[in-house]
């Protein structure tokens, strides 16, 4: 019962999937607008393998 709904890994991969649908959905009407939408995707991903990263050393 203890941490439903705080898992921050579980937060984050939503937001990864987020972005990238919005970036591909946008890919086709305004590729700057995508561009920004993948390289914040990116940045989330490497706060997910940070995450993940630190959960291996424990």
């Amino acid at each position: 019962m203890f941490g439903i709904g705080s898992n921050p890994e579980k937060k984050l991969v939503k937001k990864y999937d987020r972005l990238m649908t919005e970036g591909y959905k946008l890919s086709t009407s305004n590729r700057t607008l995508s561009d920004e939408k993948y390289a914040e995707a990116n940045r989330v991903l490497k706060e997910i393998e940070k995450l993940r990263e630190g959960k291996k050393q424990d």
